[in-house]
């Protein structure tokens, strides 16, 4: 997932692996970053918490892989709190704003972008 700019998750380039079962576009794809990625919509498995892509209630066979990725996308940057996924990343985005974005930019560098 391509990073957006202006923001301080700018400057990093995301590995996301899509599976897509033999029942898509019956049932949505699994989206996953790297195991342990900092966000508090991901969680330390590295499976995406966006409500497009759960399967019984958000999820739609009309949903393109373009509003998956633009979905996780815009997730990165507005995180959901009222669906936490990982304790660190919930605890630090309501507690400590400062330290999140810390670690948010932290992780930006772990993850260059190849251009």
């Amino acid at each position: 997932v391509r990073r957006k700019y202006s923001t301080d998750w700018e400057g990093g380039y995301f590995p996301l692996t899509l599976h897509f079962s033999e029942d898509y576009p019956s049932k949505p794809p699994k989206c996953k970053f790297p195991t342990n990625f900092f966000h508090p919509n991901v969680y330390p498995s590295g499976t995406v918490c966006l409500s497009i892509l759960n399967e019984d209630s958000g999820w739609r066979p009309a949903i393109t892989v373009k509003q998956i990725l633009v979905g996780i996308q815009d997730l990165l940057d507005q995180p959901n709190p009222a669906d936490p996924a990982q304790t660190d990343g919930y605890h630090l985005f309501i507690q400590d704003p400062a330290e999140y974005k810390r670690r948010v930019r932290a992780q930006a560098k772990q993850y260059p972008a190849l251009v």
